[in-house]
């Protein structure tokens, strides 16, 4: 097999995986206060110096456009899980910022998600073999964000 050929089949695998995961994830999600989606962004939020993030940074984190994510943390900030202040160091952009009880909710549903993630993805793999996945995984997103 060349190297091309290798690299088409290593990608297919990837992204089957990814996605055969993914569903049964977002099938098993533990609560109907949150999408998966909305998760992702208080995960990413989480995360964050003071939880917090420009919009136009959160979205690089996110598989979505800017407007959807635009349309995404007002959905949040209308209930209560997210605010939206102007930025600081630029007025014309926008930071989200996790609220207490969007912080609260993530660490409840987090919990849950945890041992669903462990059930679907660590009950497949051994520890070192986690482990190796993780380090591929982080070197493939360095080196997508290098370029």
């Amino acid at each position: 097999m060349s190297e091309r050929a290798a690299s088409v089949a290593a990608w297919e695998a990837l992204f089957r995986a990814q996605v055969s995961v993914l569903r049964q994830l977002n099938a098993e999600f533990p609560t109907d206060d949150l999408s998966f989606t909305e998760y992702d962004v208080l995960f990413n939020l989480s995360r964050q110096p003071d939880r917090q993030l420009r919009i136009r940074d959160l979205n690089k984190h996110l598989l979505l456009s800017q407007p959807s994510v635009s349309r995404l943390v007002d959905r949040l900030a209308s209930k209560g899980y997210v605010s939206k202040e102007s930025d600081p160091g630029d007025g014309r952009g926008t930071v989200a910022r996790l609220t207490d009880s969007g912080f609260e909710l993530f660490r409840r549903v987090a919990v849950q998600h945890a041992d669903s993630i462990q059930h679907r993805v660590g009950s497949a793999l051994s520890l070192d073999e986690l482990e190796t996945l993780t380090k591929i995984c982080d070197k493939l997103r360095l080196v997508g964000e290098q370029h």
